[in-house]
């Protein structure tokens, strides 16, 4: 039919849609077999080096894109991750999904981000819910509302879990910084220097990381046998640790504080030098996270470093070995011990022992 053959007024004829290039496309257009080209697609199996350019090349060329619906039939998996998340507002959060994103995408795994408003049973259990629906192979929960009773979440059956930076409730592989020997490290650091004491400006009480941090601190004074001072509670941010520094900026018998995070530690400095309290000569400071700003305040902040990025990595070599061992057994694997990394004590120009 020629174009004047079309009735005046007739809506336009919608082009056809192109095909979307096939495996056999690609295997014609790179003089190979359908099997080959299989191999390289789902990274299984020995293909030569030069054989593998030719095929990559050959996909490239055409856009081929493998089917993951039936690349998921074959291999019994979707190469899909979910992530659960409460917040990316906490330092520690965003670096940790970064170091989840580069760590699955060298595994050849993508992520589906499901974040929930509020940490209670139904937001999280929904939001397991809405990604068994996405078609993830497994889930890595990274929320900061760590109260929560993993026995009382609904999970769908089957699912590989791992936990970062939670509670023991879970009966799943959990990654985590060692948040306890931080804040040993912390108050250790300021009585070495000879401080009779440690005050604490703690995060928020449903954090389960301020809970260790603040549970430590207090183990450590008692040891002592030193006294231990009423906690400040903050909320992570700069402006809560600067309310707390101006209380604590009154006090004449302040002269040493450890600050739950970075932020809180920058905000206290703040009323600590507004008040006229030196830093170190009067008060000594210790934070903790080690972000990229606490070498650039002044004085430089002496604080306790996390390995964000090791513990994104080693949630997703969890969760795959988790994968790898229900896909050879047909079972749940057996649970492992919580795998906790060191922290490291990074100290600076903010602490130094009391003046006398």
């Amino acid at each position: 039919m020629n174009a004047e053959d079309v009735a005046p007024g007739s809506p336009p004829t919608a082009p056809l849609r192109r095909r979307d290039p096939s495996l056999e496309d690609v295997a014609r257009a790179a003089g190979v077999s359908g099997q080959t080209v299989s191999r390289v697609a789902n990274a299984k199996g020995y293909v030569g080096a030069a054989t593998r350019a030719k095929v990559e090349a050959a996909m490239a060329s055409l856009g081929y894109r493998p089917n993951s619906a039936a690349r998921a039939l074959r291999s019994g998996r979707f190469r899909a991750i979910g992530v659960i998340m409460f917040t990316l507002a906490p330092y520690g959060n965003h670096r940790t999904l970064d170091a989840i994103a580069v760590r699955a995408a060298q595994a050849g795994y993508a992520l589906t981000l499901i974040p929930v408003e509020q940490g209670n049973l139904s937001t999280v259990s929904g939001a397991f819910h809405r990604l068994a629906e996405h078609a993830v192979d497994g889930i890595i929960i990274l929320i900061e509302a760590h109260q929560l009773d993993g026995s009382e979440i609904e999970i769908p059956p089957g699912l590989p879990i791992v936990v970062i930076d939670s509670n023991q409730h879970f009966s799943h592989p959990l990654v985590d910084n060692d948040q306890a020997l931080g804040a040993r490290q912390a108050t250790e650091h300021l009585l070495a220097l000879g401080h009779d004491t440690v005050w604490h400006v703690a995060g928020p009480r449903s954090s389960y990381a301020a809970t260790r941090r603040t549970e430590a601190w207090r183990a450590v004074l008692e040891e002592h046998a030193r006294s231990v001072p009423e906690v400040l509670i903050g909320d992570w941010s700069a402006e809560s640790g600067y309310a707390a520094g101006r209380v604590l900026a009154a006090r004449d018998d302040v002269t040493a504080v450890f600050a739950a995070n970075d932020g809180m530690a920058i905000g206290l400095l703040r009323a600590l030098h507004e008040a006229g309290r030196r830093v170190p000569e009067e008060v000594s400071v210790v934070g903790f996270d080690d972000t990229s700003d606490a070498g650039y305040v002044w004085p430089p902040l002496t604080t306790v470093r996390q390995r964000f990025e090791e513990v994104g990595a080693l949630a997703v070599d969890a969760l795959i070995a988790e994968l790898d061992g229900v896909a050879a057994t047909g079972s749940e694997p057996d649970p492992v011990a919580p795998q906790l990394i060191p922290t490291e004590l990074v100290v600076r120009a903010s602490t130094a022992p009391p003046s006398r």
